[in-house]
């Protein structure tokens, strides 16, 4: 295995490392709890978790990998703050989303080569990939990585 292979199982070990963990937390949690908020005044779990899904649907066109699975969910958790939206999916609903989008993540993340993990996402031009090589698809899943463990800490809040 060559230092680029390694760099890269690296980044995709903590990502389905950081997944994992939020499965185990989600699994302890009834979906009443998912429905609290994390805090008094604070989003509540299932808003957090369909903000994940549809950041997480952001990247297949950020990588290149094809259309949105949920692109209904932009609308209330990107472009709304919690308790905006007057429908959201159900907890049950955004738990199948979930594991639906990580198994498809995980199956498209598969196929990716070691160039194509240093090649350009889509939301940068080719100018600014030639001055700034390291705004690749790798990079994308290691800043996604630290957003989804932002987030854990807070869902682990409502096992209290």
């Amino acid at each position: 295995m060559t230092q680029t292979e390694i760099a890269i199982k690296m980044v995709l070990d903590r990502w389905n490392g950081s997944i994992l963990n939020l499965n185990k937390h989600l699994n302890e949690l009834s979906d009443e709890q998912l429905q609290k908020e994390i805090a008094p005044g604070k989003n509540r779990g299932i808003y957090l978790l369909g903000h994940l899904i549809a950041v997480h649907d952001d990247m297949l066109i950020l990588l290149g990998m094809g259309d949105k699975l949920f692109p209904e969910l932009n609308e209330p958790f990107i472009k709304q703050a919690d308790k905006v939206a007057t429908q959201i999916p159900s907890p049950a609903a955004i738990r199948k989303m979930w594991a639906k989008q990580n198994d498809v993540l995980q199956e498209k993340f598969a196929k990716v080569t070691v160039a194509e993990w240093f090649s350009k996402h889509t939301a940068v031009s080719d100018e600014d990939f030639s001055k700034e090589p390291h705004r690749n698809k790798l990079n994308i899943i290691i800043t996604r990585t630290s957003h989804l463990q932002y987030h854990s800490g807070q869902i682990v809040l409502l096992k209290k």
